[in-house]
């Protein structure tokens, strides 16, 4: 089960809206074939790892991250595959979170006479997995909050002015995170301020930019923005408020932005549960939430933020500097915020800091 999770991994970032899996085929002791779920619409791990098998997968054991699928999607049910196969034995890492076709795979194999193992390494099966697992039973994007801020907690300069706070390679994790997430927001302050591409730039170009999301009640955006104006095959969607000015809207529409109108919640900002709620629909597993310090904060007041990602800087930039959430008080200890460190790495002289809020969902 561990290298069947080694070959999920190589699928992250790749399979939105479905889960990374991964398989492998063990015959008389000896792993005889591996396959990974690369792509949504293309064969599942279990189909490359039974066509790598060919004939030898008749009396093998299959060892699966997620549940063999029983159902018709854009692929046939792996089901069907695993019998016609001949395996003989199927351990299965966890079962499909889906409500609607939970059990029904290992059930129907159970049925056909195949002995059938479930929960083998289940918590690093789910980990794998936590934005499919959101989304497939509420509907709504996995949040990641991410920040870079010195040890005094602020993200930029008096007056928030611009500049690296972190180290390149904490710069580098952070185009690796992008690159397996599905979308990214900011708020319209950090989209002016910073005039920010939002794109993933990995060694050798490598690397899959995600969908870009600016906060904009009133599309103070200008259409010269540079996420408007770059080379990029992923869009950029503006949310604004309802009376936001039709003119301005047409403009920025004209530059190849998608503009979403949402309602106002009772602080007069614009409504965040409606706009996860909106990325779920379209099909958004991810969200990676990069600021500012209001956005972190109205994220974190609305309980809607499941996973952060801090990288700490060896400096101090004093009291009048930009904090990384608007009122860390009333966000954070007032109403017991806390998380659960789950991983802490060193990049050159920054901490980066893992932990989630929830799991649970």
């Amino acid at each position: 089960m561990r290298m069947a999770l080694l070959e999920a991994r190589k699928g992250l970032g790749r399979t939105s809206p479905n889960p990374a899996v991964g398989a492998v085929i063990v015959k008389d002791g000896k792993v005889i074939a591996r396959g990974y779920h690369r792509k949504a619409g293309t064969p599942h791990a279990e189909v490359h790892a039974l066509r790598e098998a060919g004939d030898n997968a008749r009396g093998a054991t299959l060892y699966v991250t997620l549940e063999p699928c029983n159902h018709t999607g854009r692929t046939p049910p792996c089901t069907r595959a695993i019998l016609a196969a001949g395996i003989s034995r199927v351990v299965v890492g966890m079962i499909d979170p889906n409500p609607h076709v939970s059990g029904a795979g290992s059930d129907l194999l159970r049925q056909n006479g195949l002995a059938v193992t479930v929960d083998v390494l289940g918590d690093a099966c789910r980990e794998l997995n936590y934005p499919f697992i959101k989304h497939s039973t509420t509907g709504l994007p996995w949040v990641i909050m991410k920040a870079g801020c010195s040890l005094d907690g602020r993200i930029a300069a008096p007056g928030g002015q611009s500049g690296w706070i972190t180290g390149e390679k904490s710069r580098a994790e952070v185009h690796r995170i992008r690159d397996r997430v599905d979308a990214i927001l900011i708020g319209a302050g950090t989209a002016l301020a910073d005039d920010p591409s939002l794109t993933t730039r990995l060694q050798g170009k490598r690397g899959r930019d995600p969908v870009r999301i600016v906060l904009d009640s009133t599309l103070r955006l200008p259409v010269q923005a540079r996420m408007l104006t770059q080379q990029s095959e992923a869009p950029t969607w503006i949310f604004c408020a309802p009376e936001a000015d039709d003119g301005k809207a047409d403009a920025l529409q004209a530059a190849g932005a998608r503009i979403i109108r949402v309602a106002k919640d009772e602080n007069g900002h614009l409504a965040l549960r409606q706009i996860l709620r909106f990325l779920g629909q379209e099909q958004i597993n991810s969200l990676l939430v990069e600021g500012g310090g209001r956005v972190h904060g109205s994220f974190l007041r609305a309980g809607l933020v499941d996973q952060v990602a801090f990288f700490l800087a060896p400096l101090f930039l004093g009291g009048d500097s930009v904090p990384v959430v608007d009122n860390l008080m009333l966000a954070g200890v007032r109403q017991g915020k806390r998380f659960v460190t789950r991983r802490i790495r060193r990049f050159d002289d920054d901490v980066l800091i893992e932990g989630l809020f929830s799991a649970g969902f």
